[in-house]
Order: C-alpha cells, then structure tokens, then sequence
C-alpha cells in the first residue's frame, strides 16, 4: 500500500531526495483539501504525472523521483507525508478512479504493488477500482 499511494502524496508536495535520504518536507504544509478541491491544479499534476503537459518545477521533481518513491514504499516520507498519502489517495479512489487506473497503468502496469500492499489498502478501507 505505501508504494500504491506514495504517488499521489509525491505529487502534491513535489517530493524530492535530499542529501539525509529522505524527501524534502518545504512542502508538508501545502493545504491538500484545496489541491483536491480545485480541479485546474489537480488536472496539471494529473497530466504532468501522464507525461500529457507541462510540469510544474516540482511536477518534475515528482517524476524524478517516483520510481525511488515506488520501490521503497515511501521510507523516505515523514509521518506528514505518510497522512497526506492516504488521504490523497482515498480522494482519487473514491472520486477519480479513472484517474487511479490511469496512473497506474504508467507506474504500475503489472499491478505489482496493488497486489502487494492489498492487504494493507483494506486495512485502511480503500478499494481499488476493477479494470
């Protein structure tokens, strides 16, 4: 499961690697209620994240550092980022699951971590869409 939301939470405070091995957390106090909520600047993260339009500075940092975020389940977050994570992706399973699939078909197309951390998702109460 961490590795299945850490893109969205990687998304919205444009995370990046820094020197201590973790991600930068100068963005851990951007209002996620207002992203979500405001469908211009989720669209932009969306279609930076599908490699559909531009990215922002750090929409491209995002995409560096996805895969790393991916394949570590997020051991690089802090416990803010870790919140934000779920509560992103419990908006975009409930609200946009087309944009879940979507997603997922780029960074996960084997399905990989969905399977890996389903056990964790129901703990959690999420459901990923079928498809």
């Amino acid at each position: 499961m961490k590795c299945t939301v850490v893109f969205f939470i990687v998304a919205t405070f444009g995370a990046v690697i820094c020197d201590e091995g973790t991600y930068t957390t100068k963005f851990d106090n951007i209002d996620l209620d207002e992203i979500l909520k405001n469908e211009r600047i989720y669209e932009k993260y969306l279609l930076c994240l599908k490699d559909e339009g531009k990215c922002t500075p750090d929409g491209r940092d995002l995409k560096d550092s996805l895969s790393d975020a991916l394949q570590s389940g997020c051991e690089k977050c802090s416990e803010k980022q870790k919140a934000g994570t779920q509560k992103v992706l419990r908006f975009v399973l409930e609200k946009k699951p087309n944009d879940y699939l979507a997603l997922e078909k780029i960074y996960d197309p084997n399905r990989i971590y969905r399977i890996k951390y389903k056990d964790e998702a129901e703990k959690l109460g999420l459901k990923f869409p079928n498809k």
